[in-house]
């Protein structure tokens, strides 16, 4: 059987936990005998999980969390390079032609939805080398700067592009400059039925799940995995770049805020981040939207059976 399932989901509102309990219910005798498979395997989709060293401020799952099954696109980069989304796709291609041989479900489980939407809709993206004394030059600059230079070379992109995300429009100039412009996507869709399941949250109860895991990671050691990541060679602009905790904690540590204003500013940040998830999410009528692991069990069920 070769059929992929995708659980989505704004930040803090409980995937990885999910896809863990959903993967061992499918490795159960029972679902192995009744869906003629061999269980299920995790590959992540998130943006900043795949790189190394980024543990807590991201959320990484650790093994004890994992309850043995296997975890793919997890610390395969490292925080002084860029990962592109192309790598992803390539990476995650591989991850699902290895679970497929296992006779296994692959579950793509992660709230990065370029990533999901690139591999699932099978985007081919340019293949071209980065240019890092360019990827140097243009880290100097501010997002604002880069996107102006994007719309003066390429309108086209510059329409579609997230401007606030400093990686992608670096890439984007990169490739701009190499190219000319942004070559048009083309499309090679994943041959596989896909089943997209997205975890749904009153925006309260979001809230304050943010603010208990913001406390919990700083209690974890969030600070002190930002000033090891500076050590390690990690520029104060590239820790920056990956926004969020990262981004705020480097600027605590520079000496540009003081404590409890970057606390306050940092959750207001991650509560217009899961916002903003939220509303590309529900802009694809694929997702059907679940409330529990009950919900989310009888869908595959189907899924599986049909």
């Amino acid at each position: 059987m070769k059929k992929i399932i995708v659980i989505l989901g704004p930040t803090a509102s409980g995937k990885s936990d999910l896809a863990v309990k959903l993967a061992l219910w499918l490795g159960s005798k029972k679902s192995k005998r009744e869906f003629g498979i061999e269980g299920a395997e995790i590959i992540s989709a998130d943006s900043r999980q795949v790189y190394r060293g980024m543990d807590i401020g991201t959320g990484k799952i650790t093994k004890e969390e994992m309850k043995g099954i296997p975890h793919h696109l997890l610390d395969v980069a490292s925080p002084k390079r860029i990962f592109t989304v192309a790598q992803f796709v390539d990476l995650s291609k591989k991850a699902i032609s290895k679970i497929f041989k296992k006779k296994k479900i692959p579950i793509i489980c992660g709230g990065t939805w370029f990533y999901i939407y690139a591999l699932v809709n099978g985007y081919c993206f340019p293949r071209i080398k980065p240019d890092w004394k360019l990827r140097k030059e243009l880290e100097k600059k501010s997002e604002k700067e880069l996107f102006e230079e994007l719309k003066k070379l390429d309108p086209e992109r510059a329409k579609t592009i997230d401007f606030k995300n400093k990686r992608r429009l670096i890439r984007a100039l990169e490739i701009v400059k190499k190219l000319g412009k942004v070559p048009p996507l083309k499309k090679q869709p994943l041959p596989y039925p896909v089943l997209f399941l997205g975890i749904e949250r009153d925006f309260s109860e979001l809230k304050k799940l943010i603010k208990k895991r913001l406390l919990k990671r700083l209690k974890q050691g969030m600070i002190e995995e930002v000033k090891k990541l500076k050590e390690s060679g990690v520029s104060w602009k590239k820790l920056e770049s990956f926004g969020l905790e990262y981004e705020w904690i480097a600027k605590y540590l520079q000496g540009k805020i003081k404590k409890g204003r970057m606390i306050k500013k940092l959750q207001r940040d991650i509560e217009k981040f899961a916002k903003r998830q939220i509303k590309v999410f529900k802009k694809d009528k694929r997702v059907v939207w679940i409330k529990n692991e009950e919900e989310a069990k009888k869908i595959i069920k189907n899924f599986l059976e049909n």
